[in-house]
């Protein structure tokens, strides 16, 4: 049998976690994949996996094998992209993850228009706020915002956005603008608990970090719920200007301590580090950066920098 098409049938049954499930991502038989699955135990002379009639497991080989697999794969990957037209034409599968706002404000909007230039394309969007783990979920590209910590992926800023605070007209008319940070202790702050820490709200004042500890009727782990509160008057938001931006042109939510702003942080375009990028990615990436740039208006500065 093909070595190399039964290492892709093993890394898929491995991730699956089933036989069917594996085969049926892959579009063969689950005989098949046994077929496959067996040929590589022969010749490694070792099993990969453990089996009942209930779960299906790596062995401590198979575990070490399905690196050693997903890194030879990629090599191929690369290989084939570099010697074959894949570099110049978009085509094929691209997946990428994205926070849920920024996914579904900023990057399902350009992910549309792209597919219609590439009708060769086919495109599968998550919406996570985690990072995941790449290479293992099979993705090519993760949006991600915020401060970026160490990483074996290579990261490409598309964009800065300040964090700013704001809330809805009628809260301010009701309870008072505040006009220094420390008067935050007596609003009601929404908080989004998915930031760590959850409840310090950092700002920039004389050259200095200046954190409050805010407190709130309302929390959650995501931004959406949070500014939506926030757009009915339960109190003030500190959120990325991308994702209230629209809001505010549109009088629904108020900008507050504007001189204490912090220095922006940058919305990034994550992938695993290659040295042979398919076309699929590259020409996206090119793209997501001159549609972040159209979007200037909802934030202040924007870079088409590679980090």
């Amino acid at each position: 049998m093909d070595k190399l098409k039964s290492m892709k049938v093993f890394v898929a049954v491995a991730k699956a976690g089933s036989f069917a499930q594996g085969a049926r991502d892959l579009g063969i038989s689950r005989a098949m994949a046994t077929k496959h699955i067996m040929f590589l135990e022969q010749e490694l002379g070792t099993r990969l996996f453990n089996r009942t009639t209930r779960s299906l497991s790596l062995t401590e080989v198979g575990a070490s094998y399905l690196e050693r697999c997903q890194q030879l794969l990629l090599d191929v990957e690369e290989m084939e992209a570099a010697v074959t037209h894949l570099q110049t034409e978009p085509r094929g599968f691209l997946k990428i993850s994205a926070p849920p706002v920024i996914g579904a404000v900023h990057i399902a909007p350009a992910m549309a228009e792209f597919i219609k230039i590439y009708p060769e394309l086919e495109v599968e969007m998550v919406l996570q706020g985690a990072l995941s783990d790449l290479v293992n979920e099979g993705i090519d590209l993760a949006i991600y915002y915020g401060e970026l910590k160490d990483t074996s992926l290579v990261a490409r800023k598309l964009i800065s956005s300040p964090l700013v605070v704001c809330a809805a007209p009628e809260y301010l008319q009701a309870h008072g603008i505040p006009l220094t940070p420390e008067e935050l202790k007596q609003h009601s702050c929404l908080i989004n608990w998915a930031v760590s820490p959850k409840d310090q709200w950092t700002f920039r004042w004389a050259g200095e970090d200046v954190v409050i500890k805010v407190t709130g009727r309302f929390q959650a782990n995501m931004s959406d719920p949070i500014r939506i509160a926030a757009i009915r008057g339960l109190g003030l938001v500190m959120l990325p200007k991308y994702i209230v931006g629209r809001d505010i042109e549109k009088g629904k939510l108020t900008v507050v301590l504007a001189d204490y702003a912090k220095s922006p942080l940058g919305v990034y375009a994550l992938y695993p580090h290659r040295k042979y990028l398919s076309a699929k990615v590259t020409v996206f990436l090119d793209f997501l950066s001159e549609w972040f740039a159209r979007e200037a208006n909802l934030v202040e500065e924007t870079h088409h920098e590679g980090k």
